[in-house]
């Protein structure tokens, strides 16, 4: 394939004055002034954007829930506090993943993968993980909880990226090349049905085999692997009681609008009522205990509702051009011979892509119900902190990308 035989020629190739190039890099990032020039605009206007207006709008969301909640001590400010320290760790965090390489991140990324393979495993015994509204998928941590499955999507564009610079010569194979990684697949979505979360367990195969597929993975392969996917997901709604109810519930939500279409009806009606400009901020009607998980699943409901039709299209456009930043610098970074970044770049912009696109229509009736947060704006501290390191990774490429491209001129 003449895919494969281009990109094993780029990885074939070896990077010159790499010394040079890496004491120039460390000079840079010693001076923050000259490091912030180098980084992507795009990027990181987009990614702030969505961060402030998800922590405006978790709050617009969830106070009517706080003041009238025992279990939040009747406090207004309780979801705003938690989510901003949310927001303070996940910077933080983003800050010193920034400071190590894509070499670094490379070497880490097996291991990374099975940190988060044990995590999964350790949710699911009895007395250790905790159970919210039937699903076993969070693991209690003094005063916070920490969600497995949202660091694992972090997890796969990394490892999925390292297995498909490694396997290069042998996309082509479908025992060599694809089986390896459907089967470590497999065991990731066993774990992850078994708590359930079958949400996160389409977004992680969405990553793994699209980096396979950016990877140059034979065509008929991913042709076979998509129609076997598609019937594997078909028997799992089917054989399922509850996610056949809501695949019923998402064809005809007013059939059964107090039952299992409660939860779309009311996001429509919050839509319906938001119009052009919305109602205004912190004039929902739907928040005021209406709309289930106003400040996680459907926060984008109450966007709508408050911000209108201009709300929601902004919010679209900052993940438009988030994704298209994403995707360019993993292109970019493909073209200097840096296969592994480009990789993980383009599978970072599929995550964020993917996941946005299935909560945004869930919230607008598109889709079946999904338990899926919207990146980067939802409440939820282990997703914003994965979000957050995924976003200071993006970074690094492309700062690395400048830098080579420096050395180079």
């Amino acid at each position: 394939m003449k895919l494969v035989s281009t990109l094993s020629g780029l990885f074939a190739a070896r990077e010159t004055n790499g010394g040079v190039q890496t004491s120039r890099a460390v000079d840079r990032l010693t001076r923050p002034s000259e490091a912030l020039r180098e980084l992507d605009p795009w990027l990181i206007w987009s990614s702030a954007g969505l961060l402030l207006i998800g922590m405006v709008m978790v709050y617009s969301s969830s106070i009517a829930m706080a003041e009238g909640s025992k279990f939040t001590g009747y406090q207004s400010h309780y979801f705003l506090t938690r989510h901003a320290l949310f927001l303070a760790v996940g910077v933080g965090a983003g800050l010193v993943a920034f400071q190590l390489s894509m070499r670094q991140w490379q070497r880490f990324a097996p291991w990374l993968f099975l940190a988060g393979v044990v995590l999964l495993a350790v949710v699911l015994i009895p007395g250790v993980g905790r159970e919210v509204n039937g699903a076993q998928r969070w693991l209690p941590l003094g005063f916070v909880n920490l969600q497995p499955s949202e660091l694992m999507k972090l997890f796969v564009a990394l490892y999925a990226a390292d297995y498909t610079v490694r396997k290069l010569p042998d996309m082509g194979s479908f025992r060599r090349g694809f089986l390896p990684m459907a089967i470590t697949i497999v065991l990731v979505g066993f774990l992850l049905l078994r708590e359930p979360d079958f949400g996160a367990f389409v977004v992680i195969t969405a990553i793994a085999f699209g980096v396979l597929f950016l990877g140059g993975i034979n065509v008929r392969v991913f042709a076979l692997l998509a129609l076997v996917a598609l019937i594997g997901f078909v028997l799992l709604v089917w054989l399922s009681p509850y996610r056949r109810d809501r695949l019923f519930g998402f064809m005809d939500p007013w059939q059964d609008a107090f039952g299992k279409g409660y939860q779309l009806s009311h996001a429509l009606i919050a839509f319906g009522r938001g119009e052009w400009v919305g109602v205004g901020l912190g004039a929902s009607v739907e928040k005021l205990f209406y709309l289930p998980e106003a400040h996680t699943d459907f926060l984008l409901a109450v966007i709508a509702e408050e911000l209108g039709f201009a709300g929601v299209l902004l919010v679209i456009a900052l993940f438009a051009i988030l994704i298209h930043r994403a995707l360019i610098i993993g292109r970019e970074a493909v073209k200097l011979e840096r296969y592994f970044p480009g990789l993980v770049a383009m599978g970072i912009g599929l995550w964020i892509g993917v996941q946005s696109f299935i909560n945004m229509g869930v919230n607008m009736g598109l889709l079946p119900t999904k338990g899926l947060t919207l990146p980067l704006m939802s409440f939820g501290g282990s997703g914003i902190v994965a979000n957050c390191l995924a976003l200071a990774i993006l970074l690094r490429i492309d700062w690395e990308n400048r830098q080579v491209m420096r050395g180079r001129s």
